[in-house]
């Protein structure tokens, strides 16, 4: 009877804990990404899109790290938010977060561009703060379907 009870509080532990990671977003490393700002790449710089196996298909979002400052990118709105790095939990290589695009939060930016350029799709801005231009380039998945 015991081992019933305990199975049973096991699995509402991990429901709770499921139910309780439904706002989070999990975020990886871009492999094969590019970020240059006025033309030249930063000393240290990242690019991270959400998990694609995650249940929120978002894939207009971006996070860009320059230097020590995290922005979040999201080009089918147009809009730079400034990204606190306590709002980031690093889980190795990856980081998790809440929702980021807070209006509080919100940079000036202008002069957006997003387009395909064959293998990839580059985005450009022009950072209000900065008042520089950021590129960021994203590779494209690559295509596994069979040929026919």
């Amino acid at each position: 009877m015991a081992s019933i009870a305990l199975g049973v509080s096991l699995a509402t532990a991990r429901a709770t804990r499921a139910g309780g990671d439904a706002g989070l977003v999990h975020w990886t490393p871009v492999a094969g990404a590019l970020v240059k700002l006025d033309g030249k790449t930063p000393l240290t710089w990242n690019v991270y899109q959400p998990y694609a196996k995650s249940k929120k298909k978002e894939s207009n979002i971006v996070l860009v790290l320059l230097g020590r400052r995290y922005l979040l990118l999201d080009f089918k709105a147009t809009r730079v938010y400034a990204v606190p790095l306590a709002d980031l939990h690093a889980q190795g290589q990856d980081f998790e977060s809440g929702d980021l695009a807070q209006a509080s939060r919100l940079l000036p930016s202008s002069d957006w561009t997003a387009r395909d350029v064959g293998p990839a799709e580059l985005i450009q801005l022009t950072l209000g703060d900065y008042g520089r231009v950021l590129t960021v380039q994203l590779p494209h998945p690559p295509d596994l379907r069979p040929f026919y």
